[in-house]
Parts: C-alpha cells; structure tokens; sequence
C-alpha cells in the first residue's frame, strides 16, 4: 500500500526532479488576502506571485498545502462525517508555474505522475475542458492518447477560474477517476454526475487572461500554471479504496478513537468518530499555527469545530475528555512532514483538555434542554428559535451544533426565530451601552463592531499584515472615503496594530496600499474593547471601505513598548518578594519610553528597597527564559497560580502570561492575567533601571523606570554628566564623592566666616552695600541707624537691629538685606519712642517702595520684603521721611 506520507514525498521529489522548488506549507492564517479567514487552496500563498506583486525565487514550485475550510463561503463543516469525502482539514498537492511553462507541460506532468509514476490506469481517467479551449483539448488527445468522449467539455464556470471580479483567470482542465461502474454515478455533465463513480482528483488551472472591469479579457503577458490535487482523495485512489475515511490516515486516527472510546466505528457510531478524527487535524493545526480558541473570528470557528468533536465523543460514551489523548497520533501520522505539529503538542493537548473539560461542564445540561424541548416533535418537526438561541446565549452552543445534534432525528431548527432572538439581544445591549454614560459620539463604535463584528487582532504573531478596511471615520460618523490631508480613524477586519489597554499604549506605524494610499498612524485605540481603531494622517492617496491595505507596525517602537510591559511583571513579583504579599498593582503606563508602576505600599522605598528590587528583576532578565502564553477561565488561571487585578473585568477567557524562572511549586517567577503584547524571552527586555519612586496617594508608591537602550542611555548620561563634574573640581569620577564633600565643608566655612565679618562690619556701623559710609543720623529730635547690606542673611537683622538698640540708646534702626535681587527690611523702635512711631508703620513704607505688600511685627520690632532690591537706598529713604514726618 502506498501511505500517504508516500504519495505527499513522491509528489514533492517529481516535481523537484523537473525543475521545481518544493515550497513548504503555508500557515493556514492567510498573510496576503485578508477576505479569507484560513488558507482554503493551494495557491493563496502564492497570490501576490501572481498578480505580480511579488516576484517568486524561483519560476516553478510545488507544495503540499494545509487547507481549512469551516468558515464563510467556503464551509464543508456540516458534511464532514456524512460523506466519503467532505473535510474541514485537507492538504492540496500542488504545481506552479509563473509565467514559465503552459499547458503542453502542464498536462505531460499531470499524465506522467499519475500514469507513469504512480501506476493509475489509463483507461480509469477521464478529463474535462473549458468547451472553448480546442488548445487543451487538442493537447489531451496528443500527449494521453484520450479519445473524445473521455475529454468532455464543459460550458459552465467549474471549468474556468478567476481570482476575483478582475485579475487573473483562465480556463480549467479536472481529470477524474472512475471507480467503477458498481459505485452509482455518471460522468462530469451527464445527469448523474452528483453521483460517487466519477471523482475529480486533480485541477489544473490555465491563467491566461486578465479580466477587466468591464468585462473584457486581455491576454496576459505571461500565462501561468496553478494546479490544486487533494491528498485525501488520491490517497483513497491509489490505496484502492472509494472513501476518504478509509486511508491510512484516518484509518490509524479513527482506530485511535475505537481503542480509546471501545466503541467500534460501525454503523450509527460511525459518523461520530469521523467528525472526531477530521476535527482533530483541522483544530490541532489551527493551533500549530497559531489559531487559539476565542468568541470571536478564527477563534471562534476553532472552538465551534472542537465543540462539534466534543458532543460526537459525548454520543460515544467517552466519560472523560477524549480529543488531547488522540493528538500523540495525529502527531505519529502527520508529525514529519509538518514539524510545528511536533513543536506545538503540549500545548495543543492542553488547550484541547482545558476546553473539552469547560465544554462538558455545560453539555450536559444543553442536551437535557435540547431533548425536553424536542421530546414532543416527530421527525420532520422543527425546534423553536427562541430555544436554539438560549442554548446559544446560556449554554454556549453553536447554532450549527443544535442543528447537528437534531439531524439524527430529522428535526430543524427555526433559523429566523434564532436570528429574531439574537436581534433583541443586540437592540438590549445597545440600549444598555446608551445608558451607560458614553459620550453620543461614540455610537458609532457600537454601529460599526455591529455591522462587522470584533477585529481581529493578529499583532501577538506578527507585527505586520493585510486588512480589508471595514469603517472610516471623521469628526464622529462614518464616511465612505478620505483622501491625502485628511486625518480619520480607519478601522479594519484585522490588524496586527494593538489598542491601547491595560496601561499598554496603542501601536504606531504605517498604512499603504497598492492603490497609492500612504498614511501614518500615530496611535491605535480600542473603543468598546473590540473594535481596534488606527488614528491616522492621510499623507498621500485616498482610501475607500472595502480596500484592501498593508498594515505595518513600528516594530522598534513596538519592541521597546513590550519590552517596557514584560518589565511591569518582573517589577511587581521582585515588590511582593521585597515587601510582601500586600503588595498589588493598582495602575501601570506602559509607552515606548519608560514604564510607570503604581502598587500598594504605605511608606517609601528605602535605598536598599529599591537596590533590591532592581538587582532581582535583573537578575530574571539576565536568565532569559522563555515567555509562555496561556488561555484559560480566570478561576482556572487564579488556581493556577496567576496574580489577578481587582477590580479588572474579565471575560469567559483570559491569556496568562507566564515569565521567568521556575521557582517553588513549579511555578514560574512571575504568572499573571495580561491581554498585551510581551517579549519572547526575558533577555530581549535588555536591562532595566528604576529612576524614581515616589507617592501618588495616601498608601499608594510609584515606581518609574526605563529598559533596554533608554535605560541604557539614561545611564550613558549620567555617566557623562559625573565625568564632566569631575571635570570641574578636578578630579577622577571615583574621587567626586569624597572631592565634593570637601568643597562643601570648605564652603560652609567660608560662609561662617562671611556672615561674622558682615555682622561686624554692621555692628560696627559701616555700609556694606557699596554706597557713602552711613553714621548714625538725627532727623527732627530722632536719632536713626540705617543700613542696606548685601548677601546678609534675613535671619541676621533681629539680632542686629538688637544692638544698635543698645548702642544707641533711644532711637530707631532700619537695615535692608540684599539677596539675589530681592530685599528683606527689618526695623525697630526703642521703648521710649514707641508710641510716637511704630515698627510697623516703617516697615510697610519700606516694603511699598520695594515693590511688596505689608509687612507685620510689634511696635517695637516689625520685618517685611519686596522683590525689588535695587531700590533698597528708596525704601531707607522712605522709612526717614515717615519719621521726618
């Protein structure tokens, strides 16, 4: 028997022998058509070759492609398991010539493998054409020696392709086999043609046309060569069997299923272990590649496929989960020739685990509502609408898996009761969300995340990627365009850009399209949590719903910005263990530059504290373990071990994100629930340098600190800024401490000694202000002692004016001192003359022609300031003319 294995590697090397380069498979989330949800053909990753966007390595290829088909137009889910050749995971074995060989090649290859190199009967193939192509036609009856009535022709448009409404397109040529005239069924165009005797296992495409808006084709310069055989079905072929099911491959999955269930794979059961080996390949590479189970687009295709397998194990009696035990034989079939299967199966067994044991949780109870409101309907009823959408809303079941479950009894369901049900949920949450206190504006968001449903957000994997744009708004509502100049808010299916959330500020970076559209984007938010809304500035051509546009994101920025984020986690775990358990994150800044930590903690940092807590997180950087992401329920991920935030919302599922070392109980340094973006490995946070901390609040500390190169040029900066002090007081960095300390003491001395010699110097009478010595004076019967003194300190005019009290005996004395600019005044009165003049009056002259207001004291003793020192000389002047009267 030839495996499967066989044919996908005999395949691969005859077209390597004749020129061609065997390409791996793509991943099945399409990276170049944002219209599809997974890769669904062979040639999706070729697409851009093509059209002429990329220019290919080499002019011919081959691959053996991963397929799914289980979303939108192109949707086999609910045939898989009734019928001999339906999946939702498939690989297409595929030859590609871009621009290089034709259809005379084309059909020698396709005649030579399958007749020379593979063995099949001529005389069991027959082929069709497009009933205008003589070429093709022609070159069958040349190079197979088919007579005309096994070279059928066929008017209708399964024999001519196109990519879209333009572009590339041409003719098509499928050849089938027949499998004998004991299978009902006729072949292609004849009346029985629906039948099981005539299988198509192969397709090759001609391009050779570009299709016009218009309508018309013109000849394209470089005709190419796209063929698409399903593995699945030559296998069948070749291993001498009519159903899929019956190969190798399934054969050793579905026996997987038997041995594990003990229950055989006949009759009614069947079916059931088909869905479960089909849908294990399709989920376990979903996830391979990167697909993890969610309530929203890809994801949520994923989970509705795993709950169809899940209730089919359930009808089989499985008592525990079934779906992670079978995935060490998907590995041992198709492990080799897809390698990320390999890299992959832990964590595919344990999400497949984790779901099937949540999904059992609440089947049961699903099916006895199923069955209680269906116990009264025969076969040909129908379940009631509002009843498939409780189980939808309540239980979590997929429309389609009611209705798979209700197709053994022959009972529908009512679909426009479900889809009346679901639009009064809606119409309550939009009434809900009206009422919540959001601004009108923001209607728009729930309009749009309505009409299209969540983004998809694919920036966890990659940082660039197409989108199909699906809204634009400016200044509040929705607009059909916008063109260079303008700035509005593009929203797309999907996008690798991440919204602001959780402290992570949004992506940056750039949006382009074919079409001339070149825009920046300077930040990405999240309105509604789902929808993920690019602010951009429209730099070059315009831009229309329905283009199609590469998003790319500034992946320095984006590096810096996560490096930042992953660094939160560290710092919070390196606090707990440094201050204790008390200690919880009650806000965070995440941005390109630096990172901000709030947390609970009722008095500051010590020196050593914050030594401490940076030498740890370091120390987690410089281990540079793997980062590991998670899916779980928050009650599974907080049993687990994550840290939780209270008072954070979280949905049915949350990603925990685990960093570090692994520590006591197996668990890592740091285990926490976070939706943002993070490093591959602790290492890539580079180092990391906490620059301050300080209060926010009564019992609550921050923490602002830098990593990676802006931490490193932080330091470069104060290296530099330490050098150039050294500089000055000439001395080594090393010796600055030391240096320092000793100017300053050398300082304080020389002010000491200042200070003295300015109060003698006042005490002695003279002027220090750089005027006409001033003696005591008389004005009218007073005697007055007035100076202006620079650089004297304020606190020194009380005790100053004390003495020349005491020296004059009866009088009054003024003094103003001179500080940067500003004028400080003091004067005092002896006790004999107080009720004729008062200290205070004095000073508030003074003060006045300082530029100041008030001043206040005693009758005796009064200080005031103003913040006009030049005008010192005035205000003595003014305090004479209020005793002069």
């Amino acid at each position: 028997m030839t495996s499967t294995n066989d044919i996908r590697r005999s395949f691969l090397d005859y077209f390597s022998r004749h020129g061609h380069a065997a390409t791996p498979s793509a991943p099945l989330v399409p990276y170049n058509d944002p219209t599809l949800m997974f890769v669904n053909a062979g040639m999706v990753p070729f697409k851009n070759v093509f059209t002429g966007l990329e220019t290919p390595a080499s002019p011919r290829a081959a691959s053996s492609q991963k397929c799914v088909r289980a979303g939108g137009k192109h949707n086999d889910l609910d045939n898989v398991g009734y019928t001999a050749r339906h999946h939702t995971f498939f690989e297409m074995l595929g030859n590609f010539s871009f621009g290089d060989y034709f259809k005379e090649e084309a059909i020698t290859h396709a005649w030579t493998l399958l007749t020379k190199e593979w063995g099949l009967p001529a005389d069991k193939l027959t082929v069709t054409v497009y009933h205008t192509d003589d070429e093709a036609a022609a070159l069958w009856r040349k190079i197979a020696g088919l007579p005309d009535d096994r070279i059928i022709r066929i008017a209708t448009a399964d024999n001519f392709w196109s990519m879209g409404d333009t572009g590339p397109c041409g003719p098509c040529s499928e050849i089938f086999y027949d499998h004998g005239d004991h299978i009902f069924g006729g072949p292609p165009g004849s009346p029985d043609e629906d039948g099981d005797r005539f299988v198509e296992i192969w397709n090759l495409v001609f391009m050779q046309y570009d299709q016009q808006l218009d309508g018309t084709r013109r000849d394209l310069p470089k005709p190419s060569i796209d063929t698409g055989m399903g593995i699945e079905r030559v296998a069948a072929v070749l291993q001498g069997v009519h159903d899929n099911y019956d190969t190798d491959t399934f054969k050793a999955l579905i026996a997987a299923s038997e041995n594990l269930t003990g229950v055989a794979a006949e009759g009614e059961t069947a079916a059931s272990h088909r869905v479960i080996a089909d849908h294990l390949r399709s989920t376990s590479f979903l996830m391979a590649d990167g697909v993890l189970p969610s309530n929203e687009g890809r994801g949520y295709v994923l989970r509705r496929i795993m709950r169809r397998a899940m209730r089919h194990a359930h009808l089989l009696g499985a008592s525990e989960p079934l779906m992670h035990r079978l995935v060490p034989s998907l590995v041992t079939e198709m492990g080799q020739a897809y390698p990320e299967l390999v890299r992959g199966q832990a964590l595919i067994e344990e999400v497949l685990e984790r779901e099937e044991t949540q999904f059992r949780r609440t089947l049961d109870k699903g099916l006895k509502l199923l069955d209680e409101a269906t116990g009264d309907l025969a076969a040909g009823g129908e379940l009631d609408g509002e009843v498939a959408f409780k189980l939808y809303d309540t239980y979590g079941f997929p429309y389609d898996l009611t209705e798979d479950a209700l197709r053994a009894r022959d009972i529908g369901v009512d679909k426009k009761g479900f889809d009346a049900a679901m639009a009064r949920q809606k119409a309550a949450a939009r009434a809900a969300w009206k009422g919540s206190g959001e601004a009108a504006s923001g209607e728009v968001w729930f309009d749009i995340a309505e009409r299209e449903g969540a983004s998809e957000f694919t920036g966890y994997a990659s940082t660039s990627g197409e989108g199909k744009v699906v809204a634009i708004v400016r200044n509040g509502a929705e607009v059909a365009q916008a063109a260079a100049g303008e700035e509005v808010v593009i929203l797309t299916n999907q996008t690798p850009f991440y919204g602001e959330s959780g402290g992570q500020t949004g992506d940056a970076g750039t949006i382009t399209s074919l079409a001339g559209l070149s825009a920046q984007v300077t930040d990405t938010s999240k309105p509604l949590g789902r929808l993920h809304a690019h602010q951009v500035r429209i730099n070059a051509g315009t831009v229309a719903v329905g283009d199609t546009v590469e998003l790319k994101v500034d992946a320095d920025r984006r590096d810096r910005v996560r490096a930042n984020h992953s660094a939160t986690h560290l710092v919070h775990a390196a606090l707990r263990n440094r201050l204790g358990g008390h200690v919880t994150q009650k806000g965070s800044m995440v941005a390109e530059d630096r990172l901000r930590f709030d947390f609970s903690h009722p008095v500051a940092l010590t020196a050593e504290d914050i030594a401490a807590v940076e030498a740890e997180v370091n120390a987690e950087i410089r281990a540079n373990e793997q980062v590991s992401t998670r899916l779980m329920t928050p009650d599974d991920a907080v049993a687990a071990g994550a840290l939780a935030l209270f008072g954070e919302k979280y949905g049915d599922e949350v990603r925990v994100l685990s960093m570090g070392r692994t520590g006591g109980e197996g668990r890592n340094y740091s285990v926490e629930l976070c939706g943002g973006t993070h490093v591959r490995a602790t290492g890539d946070i580079g180092i990391f340098r906490i620059i301050s901390e300080s209060a926010v609040s009564s019992g609550v500390r921050r923490i602002e600190a830098m990593t990676g190169e802006g931490a490193r040029q932080w330091l470069v900066g104060r290296e530099e800024a330490l050098k150039a002090a050294a500089s000055v007081i000439r001395a080594t960095p090393e010796e600055v401490p030391a240096r320092l300390s000793a100017l300053l003491d050398e300082r304080r001395r020389l002010e000491r000694e200042l200070a003295d010699a300015k109060k003698a110097l006042a005490l002695g009478g003279g002027n220090a202000g750089g005027g006409a010595a001033q003696a005591d004076e008389t004005i009218g019967d007073v005697t007055f002692a007035g100076q202006v003194l620079d650089g004297l300190d304020p606190k020194e005019l009380r005790p100053l004016l004390d003495a020349a009290k005491q020296r004059i005996g009866s009088g009054v004395a003024a003094i103003i001192a001179v500080n940067d600019g500003k004028a400080s005044i003091a004067a005092a009165v002896t006790d004999d003359l107080t009720a004729r003049f008062s200290a205070v009056d004095l000073v508030r002259a003074a003060v006045d022609t300082l530029g100041g207001k008030g001043g206040g004291g005693r009758p005796d003793m009064a200080q005031g300031g103003g913040p006009d020192g030049s005008k010192a000389s005035e205000a003595l002047a003014a305090v004479k003319a209020v005793l002069a009267g």
